[in-house]
This record gives structure tokens, sequence and C-alpha cells, in this order.
């Protein structure tokens, strides 16, 4: 399936997922997974097509949240890389993020795919 139709059927589940009255807000996220990832003009600088849809797939496969770290382990990146791209697709609105509670010292942040 290309990137494309991907990012159509991601959308349609996340449309149909939306409660029935939706904000503006939630209408421009629903528009923008459209466009996200879609040429690598689009993607912030530094940032390749190729290594985002390796952290796409590895997230959106994954049963569990994962964290940075877990993302760059599969991955065989570093655990910097691994956290911009998946802070990109939490600030596009595909990835869902929240802390990780339960170890010492500060908690982690885990991502979901939407």
């Amino acid at each position: 399936m290309t990137l494309s139709l991907e990012q159509y059927a991601a959308y349609r589940a996340q449309l149909a997922a939306a409660p029935d009255q939706v904000v503006q807000d939630e209408m421009d996220r629903l528009f923008g997974s459209l466009r996200a990832g879609t040429g690598s003009a689009e993607l912030p600088k530094g940032m390749s097509g190729e290594t985002l849809q390796q952290v796409v797939a590895t997230v959106r496969d994954s049963p569990a949240s994962l964290s940075a770290t877990e993302v760059a382990d599969a991955l065989g990146a570093s655990r910097v890389t691994a956290r911009r791209y998946l802070e990109h697709l939490a600030d596009t609105g595909q990835v869902e993020r929240r802390p990780r509670y339960g170890g010492s010292g500060r908690p982690e942040v885990e991502y979901r795919w939407r």
C-alpha cells in the first residue's frame, strides 16, 4: 500500500472515531493527517521520508506504547533521532504521547499510534 493510501486509511479511521460534534482544531488535525509526510519538502529540515516511514511502521505495528529508546532499538538509530521523529508525529497528531510512570527518576514519554 502506498503512503498516500495509508494516510487516507488513517484519516478515515480517525474520522470514524471522532465524536459527532467536532471542533475546528480537530478537523484541522484530521485534514493535516492527509498531508503529513507526503513529500520530503514538508518535513522539518534534517528529517528523511524513509526514516519517518520506518518510525511510523514501528509505532503503528506495535500492540503497546513505545518509548523513544524502544523505537531507537527497533530501528538501530539513536534515541535522539527516534525522539525527534516521534515528536514530529505527535505534533502532527499521528501519535499520542503520554508519560510512563513506574521506574525511578523521571517518567519516560511513551508514544502510541492513533
